[in-house]
């Protein structure tokens, strides 16, 4: 098997401490910030698994909001749609560090290919039994669980091959490109599942998620593997997931990202328990008005991946700070008195939600070493995603007996609270502290290093 440059090795110090280290991207490009917003596009295999996800995303949100709709229809209960959620993501906490191991010990585009055909297989199972009429809501929770087994080796494979698509050099453009292909697929997924469920129902639209599946099959069998920039599989051995832990325990630029991550994805992304319950409960729309709001968020969410795109850097500030952000809006969301001001704010929550992504991933990936990318990524998305069965269920219960309002709120303190402590712990690691200085043309606010220790940690503050 060929392997790309740098395939072997661990990623080579940072010259230039400011950024998050880039390990290839110095000698090829003397100012790596000014790279264009849509630079990963040049590379041919990118191209082609770019358009297959783009097919495929938007059958995924048409399929998120029909299965959304389907479980309220049936049961008239938000907790019901928070179980969906976390049958969703249960194998994901329970199983997503073992489905790493297997991203790392086996060839990512086979096992795309196979974990793709096994998603696109639950979209069209739950059509035939929504299409047929026999469709029951415990159809929806064993779907959910099957996509979720799925995913739990698909995540961390997909989220690496990327690295083996692009290289280094364009990896942070990449993943912000993903993020922008997704969120530009849920501009249009809602709003087409709006008018499916609302004309003929909820089925169309799991019909049409089962068949995009084929659009990144083709695009997996149509790259040329010798433009791959592949890792060599790691060999099967003892310790493999140990290792991977102390990786990540052992470097706070990796550790803290992922703590963060962990708080927002499972406490403050409840997004479908909270805006199916404000439609149903406090603003008193339908189906139209959910993928109405799914698209307002997304055009943030969207606005938000592009930004990223732009950015040849990524600080752990900007992540802070985001996460912070993103749940002072939700806490004001949830207290918006008027429909018109409510999915307004949606559109901001989706851009610091997107940046709180885009800028944990770039920064987690680009960190960790090659041969365990895959181990790495799945302790990211266990976190980001894994902690929704944790979170939703309760999430739920508080929306279902203290109104929509209490739960986008409390997702919201979570949220803020949670970025508030890892900057302090970052800042803390770092050697730094938080000054203040109220003189008219200096900055208002900034870190400053209490001592010369850790610098390069501090330096990406």
């Amino acid at each position: 098997m060929s392997t790309g440059p740098g395939a072997h090795s661990a990623p080579v110090p940072d010259p230039d401490p400011t950024r998050t280290p880039d390990p290839a991207g110095a000698a090829d490009n003397p100012d790596p910030d000014r790279r264009g917003m849509f630079s990963s596009l040049r590379i041919r295999n990118y191209r082609l698994f770019a358009g297959g996800q783009m097919v495929s995303n938007t059958g995924t949100w048409m399929q998120r909001i029909a299965q959304d709709w389907l479980v309220l229809t049936l049961t008239g209960s938000s907790a019901a749609v928070g179980i969906t959620t976390a049958l969703q993501f249960l194998p994901m906490l329970l199983f997503g560090l073992y489905g790493g191991v297997i991203a790392d010990r086996l060839p990512k585009r086979r096992l795309l290919l196979v974990t793709q055909s096994a998603m696109g297989l639950t979209g069209l199972a739950l059509a035939v039994l929504t299409l047929t009429g026999h469709v029951q809501v415990w159809h929806v929770y064993l779907m959910a669980l099957l996509l979720g087994l799925a995913t739990v080796v698909d995540n961390p494979a997909r989220q690496a091959f990327v690295a083996e698509m692009v290289g280094p050099r364009d990896l942070r453009n990449a993943v912000s490109l993903n993020s922008a292909n997704f969120q530009s697929a849920r501009l249009v997924g809602p709003a087409v599942a709006g008018v499916l469920i609302s004309a003929v129902g909820s089925g169309w639209a799991f019909l049409a998620n089962g068949l995009s599946f084929l659009a990144p099959m083709a695009a997996l069998l149509l790259m040329r593997r010798e433009e791959l920039h592949e890792v060599a599989p790691t060999p099967r051995g003892k310790g493999q997931l140990r290792d991977g832990l102390r990786h990540v325990a052992g470097r706070p630029e990796l550790l803290w990202p992922i703590v963060l991550v962990g708080f927002v994805g499972t406490f403050g992304f409840n997004f479908a328990i909270w805006l199916t319950a404000f439609v149903d409960d406090v603003f008193h729309g339908d189906a139209g008005t959910y993928g109405l709001l799914n698209t307002l968020m997304a055009a943030g969410s969207l606005a938000g991946a592009l930004l990223a795109a732009r950015r040849g850097t990524s600080r752990l500030r900007l992540l802070v700070g985001a996460g912070l952000l993103f749940g002072l809006l939700e806490i004001t969301a949830a207290a918006a008195p008027v429909f018109w001001m409510f999915a307004l704010l949606l559109v901001p929550i989706g851009m610091f939600g997107m940046t709180i992504n885009v800028t944990a991933n770039s920064t987690v990936q680009l960190a960790a070493d090659p041969a365990m990318r895959g181990r790495v990524m799945s302790l990211y998305m266990m976190v980001f995603m894994g902690g929704t069965p944790l979170g939703a269920p309760l999430v739920g219960w508080i929306t279902d007996a203290h109104g929509a309002r209490t739960g986008f709120l409390a997702g919201g303190v979570i949220s803020a609270g949670a970025a508030l402590a890892v900057g302090l712990m970052l800042a803390r690691i770092g050697g730094l502290r938080l000054k203040v200085d109220l003189r008219r043309g200096r900055p208002r606010v900034a870190f400053v290093e209490r001592a010369p220790r850790k610098k390069q940690l501090a330096a990406m503050m």
